[in-house]
């Protein structure tokens, strides 16, 4: 992709051209993520930080595993025990 030019509005929003929306799949509204990296500014969509994260802790959970079941039972467990 070209370097494309935003500009910075009232209140310090960052309004990006509606090709690097379209390229990052952005719709008003969506939340992303923001960093300074060597001075520069990258954005990233929160949904693709999300399943980066999710994919990389894939490998730890053995196949037919539920996390959020096991998480469910544990809580349950817990609350037996009070």
């Amino acid at each position: 992709m070209n370097i494309q030019r935003g500009k910075l509005v009232s209140g310090g929003r960052l309004q990006l051209p509606v090709e690097l929306r379209r390229a990052l799949s952005l719709a008003d509204g969506d939340t992303v993520l923001m960093e300074v990296v060597d001075g520069e500014i990258h954005v990233r969509p929160l949904r693709d930080a999300v399943a980066r994260v999710q994919s990389r802790l894939r490998e730890f959970v053995p196949p037919g595993v539920s996390l959020s079941e096991e998480l469910i039972a544990d809580r349950r467990a817990a609350a037996d025990d009070e």
